[in-house]
């Protein structure tokens, strides 16, 4: 097994060769095809998200096809093609989990945080966390669904819990935006892409992508919103989200990691604004958004790296240098 690795928060991805890795019970090994390069990565490697495992091999964006399976697995084929989320175990027992809310669970462990993920070429999944791809989509093409795609309908399903959403703001237009908002388009909504000041690269993705207004995070939009999600870690986008939306507008903050927000005035919460936060996904996230997304003719735009330049992958995402999601290619067998 080859893999990239981390040691220590704020290291380097050492490349690490290793035994193959043998799926125990319930457990199955892919081989992986592609692994998607999320910020939730950035906060692994940078020590936002405190390290839990040493070594630990990032990436919960996997799509791979089986090639071993462990004791009591039922319904896996060798060589089906799966995908591999964020969300790799609940415990199964504890309230949250009892209440079907198991993206709450009180032990739960996660696809390159807590156990090994996918900047690899091999890795061992729960079988249960682990869903079929659409035909419809390549291997790299589907790496973003698994976590930018989840995360993001989660996040904009929370958003139009309220009321009826005809003007949706997005705010860091990356690769969960940007798939979002196509779902969004195919649902009938406006939407309004808040990028980087200057980001024209991602502004013209998100005009192409057919929002009807691509701006500056700190530019007020031409219409009040319905509802806004943030999903740039910048917490002094909460009080300028809570400015852009109407009276009872909801502000979704989509990401596992943010700067601290800054103090605001109530009054910007005032008039039964509503300010809410999405933790992780559930496996029924995935049931519901990937057929969704697949129907809707969501099309991920991607830029590929080698598995052995996953350092630079993250280096472009934390800048910006892309539009869109990178992915990781392993080398062929």
């Amino acid at each position: 097994m080859f893999a990239m690795s981390l040691e220590r928060p704020g290291d380097r991805l050492k490349p690490e060769t290793r035994p193959d890795p043998t799926p125990g019970p319930g457990e199955i090994r892919l081989r992986v095809c592609a692994c998607g390069v999320c910020r939730t990565d950035l906060h692994v490697v940078d020590g936002d998200l405190a390290q839990r495992l040493h070594p630990i091999v990032p990436g919960h964006e996997i799509v791979g096809r089986v090639e071993a399976v462990g004791p009591g697995v039922d319904g896996v084929n060798l060589g089906q093609r799966l995908g591999v989320p964020w969300l790799g175990r609940t415990c199964g027992v504890c309230a949250y989990c009892r209440e079907g809310r198991e993206n709450l669970c009180d032990d739960p462990q996660f696809t390159g945080w807590t156990r090994d993920g996918g900047y690899a070429d091999q890795v061992i999944a729960d079988a249960r966390y682990a869903f079929p791809i659409s035909d419809v989509y390549g291997d790299a093409e589907a790496a973003p669904l698994l976590c930018a795609g989840l995360i993001g309908f989660r996040s904009w399903r929370m958003a139009c819990e309220a009321w009826p959403v005809k003007r949706l703001g997005l705010y860091g237009f990356g690769a969960a935006a940007h798939l979002l908002a196509q779902l969004a388009r195919f649902e009938g909504q406006e939407v309004y892409a808040f990028t980087r000041t200057g980001d024209e690269q991602a502004q013209g993705l998100a005009r192409t992508l057919g929002c009807a207004w691509a701006g500056g995070s700190d530019d007020r939009p031409p219409q009040p919103l319905d509802a806004a999600i943030i999903f740039a870690p910048v917490g002094s986008l909460v009080p300028a989200a809570l400015k852009a939306v109407r009276k009872g507008g909801t502000v979704v903050c989509g990401g596992i990691h943010m700067s601290d927000i800054p103090a605001m005035p109530y009054a910007l919460l005032w008039e039964e604004r509503r300010l809410v936060s999405v933790a992780n996904l559930t496996r029924q996230d995935a049931i519901d958004y990937l057929p969704m997304a697949a129907a809707a003719g969501v099309k991920p735009q991607v830029t590929l790296y080698p598995l052995t330049e996953a350092n630079q992958a993250l280096d472009d995402l934390r800048s910006g240098a892309f539009a869109g999601a990178a992915v990781l290619i392993p080398p062929r067998a």
